[in-house]
């Protein structure tokens, strides 16, 4: 039993169940055994590989929209590029380095900021883009980055936000918990608050017993603060999650650990925990602010993007191994029955 484990449960014992958002938040979170206090989780010595880490072509086209974006607004001066869960900084390096290809003026001109609550990983990113140009400056929330056109990128971000699961009892909808079964392991159980009928999808009318339902306030509420930016500042933002378009019934709450999946009750601060993302809620509060929103599964946005292209390019005079790693990176990114169409592409921007 991990030793986060051992506290949820005394908590548990002494305070009632606790929603699967605070059991989220607990095992992302805690300041001394967090899953992202306590561990840099990514690339292969981690528990799951991000598509910046997968090939420098995913932060080169995401550089190429930002500066397309920045170039349809236009050409706002002194924009402020910033990511949001930079992860390792591999996102940031690779943007700014086909930035400074493409526009060089852009990158003197423009202001660099990263917004990251892990102490541990900003020192992860702030190794990576040690002696490079531009100068970037760190936030903890989006509330301080600068003002001024705001051109902002997450990838994986929603994910990790903890989202709110509802489950069809005989007695109605009611919110699932985290609890402690009879021999005082951790298990689901049904609570007994309930939820406005009117943020139930359509389908959870005829849902049978035991369905679910996911809901995620604090991830619409980082949405808000975004696109309140950008609605008052023009800018646009891209974010790249896996998910869905439309809002449904299931139950997607899952743990990483490993590069495996794990039971999400099994080790608590030593698994990483996701659930997908409802892009249509996002969307929604995006385009409450006035502001224009595209969906796009991430293979189909990629090769819109010119993947292939740059495949080709980035392969070009290299030998047999080096090419078939390009070919591999191509086909994990785009290919339908890998990130191709399981994860989604949002792009916002000022109409």
């Amino acid at each position: 039993m991990t030793a986060l484990k051992q506290r949820i449960a005394a908590l548990i014992a002494a305070s009632g169940p606790m929603s699967v958002a605070d059991y989220m938040a607990a095992c992302l979170f805690d300041p001394v055994d967090g899953y992202y206090t306590t561990r840099e989780p990514f690339g292969t010595a981690g528990d799951f590989v991000t598509a910046p880490e997968i090939s420098q072509m995913f932060g080169e086209l995401v550089a190429v929209r930002l500066y397309d974006m920045w170039d349809a607004a236009g050409r706002p001066a002194a924009p402020v590029i910033a990511e949001i869960g930079p992860g390792r900084g591999t996102l940031m390096r690779d943007m700014v380095r086909a930035l400074q290809q493409l526009a060089p003026g852009f990158v003197r001109t423009a202001r660099f900021e990263l917004v990251e609550t892990s102490p541990r990983l900003r020192t992860a990113q702030q190794a990576t883009l040690s002696g490079s140009l531009p100068d970037y400056r760190w936030h903890e929330t989006v509330a301080t980055v600068p003002d001024g056109p705001l051109f902002i990128v997450g990838n994986e971000l929603f994910d990790a936000i903890p989202m709110r699961q509802f489950v069809k009892a005989k007695a109605g909808w009611r919110e699932r918990v985290v609890a402690l079964d009879d021999a005082g392991a951790l298990c689901f159980a049904a609570g007994f608050a309930g939820i406005d009928p009117a943020l139930l999808p359509p389908a959870a009318q005829s849902a049978p017993e035991g369905a679910i339902f996911e809901t995620a306030p604090a991830r619409e509420a980082l949405m808000d603060d975004i696109a309140a930016r950008i609605a008052a500042t023009s800018g646009g933002a891209l974010f790249f999650d896996y998910g869905h378009l439309e809002p449904g019934l299931g139950d997607t709450l899952q743990a990483l650990r490993r590069h495996a999946h794990d039971d999400p009750l099994a080790h608590p601060g030593e698994a990483d925990l996701t659930s997908h993302v409802d892009f249509s809620a996002l969307a929604a509060v995006a385009r409450g602010h006035g502001l224009a929103v595209s969906l796009f599964e991430q293979g189909q946005w990629l090769l819109d993007m010119g993947l292939l292209a740059r495949a080709g390019s980035l392969g070009h005079g290299k030998d047999d191994a080096e090419q078939e790693t390009i070919r591999s990176a191509v086909e994990r990114l785009a290919g339908p029955e890998q990130m191709g169409r399981l994860f989604k592409v949002m792009e916002i921007t000022a109409r």
